[in-house]
């Protein structure tokens, strides 16, 4: 392997990294990063996502590649539109988790004083383990998503960067490696308000349905910029 080659991989493995942290990425495994108790958990979250990410784009990539395909204009950016679709949904999703959860203010008095506790009523059950693989599998279809959204992008960036099939393969896989490193550092990062607010139902209640807010609203931009500042709605209309 020439040293022209092993730079244009290592620019693929930073340029992964880089990629992670797209605010699309971020915003949407933050929504799952704020349900986490645990930093671990919130590092497997990022994890997940970035293994979707590699496997989608790995695979779509090699296809595109092999048989020297191009994705139209109207379905790479559909493609995209399901990432909006999908923000609002998580910001929903989330939302509607934390309503299902029961809180009570507690109030008891000490020392002359009144104090109010928040306490929730969401009983644990025995299948902790399954939640827990539940939301690594979420993780892994938001990565998925991704992946698929920016898999014409990536065939482009890649077959610009490398001369051959197996040199495209190992950049994508390189690259791939970079979005997992990447995504698994930040969303450990995410966690940490969200572990240290554990016990403090109100503060993490108001964090988490910020999160939600957010992804709500920067999946409706994302998805009115691609319909009418880039005419994907023109586009369907267009192909009725």
């Amino acid at each position: 392997m020439d040293y022209s080659l092993l730079s244009v991989l290592l620019f693929g493995f930073v340029l992964g990294i880089k990629h992670a942290i797209e605010p699309d990425h971020v915003i949407a495994v933050s929504t799952i990063a704020s349900h986490s108790k645990s930093l671990l958990r919130s590092t497997f979250a990022g994890i997940f996502w970035g293994i979707g990410h590699s496997v989608t784009l790995l695979l779509i990539g090699l296809g595109l590649i092999l048989f020297k395909i191009e994705l139209p204009d109207s379905i790479a950016m559909s493609f995209e539109f399901l990432v909006g679709i999908m923000l609002v949904g998580l910001g929903v999703s989330s939302i509607l988790a934390i309503r299902k959860q029961k809180f009570h203010i507690h109030e008891h008095e000490h020392d002359g004083q009144l104090h109010k506790h928040f306490h929730s009523h969401q009983h644990e059950t025995g299948n902790k383990h399954l939640h827990v693989d539940v939301s690594y599998f979420k993780s892994m279809l938001i990565g998925l998503v991704h992946g698929l959204a920016g898999s014409a992008a990536m065939v482009l960036l890649t077959m610009s960067s490398v001369s051959s099939a197996w040199e495209g393969v190992l950049y994508i896989l390189l690259f791939g490696a970079g979005t997992i490193l990447g995504m698994m550092l930040f969303t450990t990062l995410i966690g940490f308000p969200f572990v240290l607010s554990a016990k403090k139902i109100g503060i993490n209640t108001l964090l988490t349905q910020f999160t939600a807010a957010v992804s709500i609203a920067y999946g409706c931009f994302y998805m009115y910029n691609l319909g009418i500042t880039e005419g994907l709605f023109a586009i369907w209309l267009g192909a009725l």
